[in-house]
């Protein structure tokens, strides 16, 4: 891989198939309190931190915000330590790459301990960096935990190729200055078709190194 440097992949949605169960998370908080969970604030929960989405939805649950953060997270961490599912061609693209000796970092908005967490059911792959939440100062649709996976791996950002499946995700990638795949999860992605550095997927299964080579070219 002459031209690309790194390859930064988003962990919900994009990697594991946890995006569904992170919804599904917030929606039965939501239940509990008797609220239902619109499509909008779905949208506007998808890819954001845990606190982001506690500040965002507590006066709608009148709930503390931290009080709440605490909930979704406990709630989240649970549901993940009993099964995590890669999405399609998420190992396959990771066996690639690491055969290629191209760096990979994974930056999530999900706190640490569930990076961490789910890290390590990724077929043995070994990230060069991992990010979580509370890694930077700010996190995602800021372009923060991009910038600091850009220079964990001594990458220059416009050599990085962002690997993101929420609106969320591939703002913060495209601030930072990454390349951008944007493969959709629960959330159409088509407002960014057209967008300068960002490039549309369906799936994984049509992603190779040779294709992340060709978008930093």
């Amino acid at each position: 891989m002459r031209r690309l440097q790194a390859v930064l992949f988003d962990m919900d949605g994009t990697l594991v198939d946890t995006e569904g169960v992170w919804l599904d998370v917030v929606e039965s908080a939501a239940v509990r309190r008797g609220r239902a969970l619109d499509a909008g604030r779905r949208t506007a929960v998808t890819g954001r931190s845990v606190e982001d989405s506690a500040e965002l939805l507590h006066a709608y649950l009148d709930t503390p915000a931290e009080e709440l953060a605490a909930e979704l997270g406990g709630d989240f961490a649970a549901r993940l330590a009993v099964a995590v599912a890669p999405r399609p061609g998420a190992l396959r693209l990771l066996a690639a790459l690491r055969e290629r000796r191209v760096p990979t970092a994974l930056v999530s908005a999900s706190p640490r301990a569930v990076v961490d967490q789910v890290a390590s059911t990724l077929d043995g792959h070994r990230f060069d960096a991992l990010f979580g939440s509370e890694d930077t100062v700010r996190t995602k649709p800021e372009p923060d935990p991009y910038l600091a996976a850009a220079v964990a791996l001594g990458a220059e950002p416009a050599r990085c190729v962002a690997v993101e499946d929420s609106p969320t995700g591939v703002a913060s990638a495209v601030a930072a200055g990454c390349r951008v795949l944007a493969v959709p999860s629960t959330e159409p992605l088509l407002d960014f078709a057209g967008t300068e550095g960002v490039t549309l997927a369906g799936s994984l299964t049509e992603v190779d190194p040779e294709l992340l080579n060709s978008l930093v070219g």
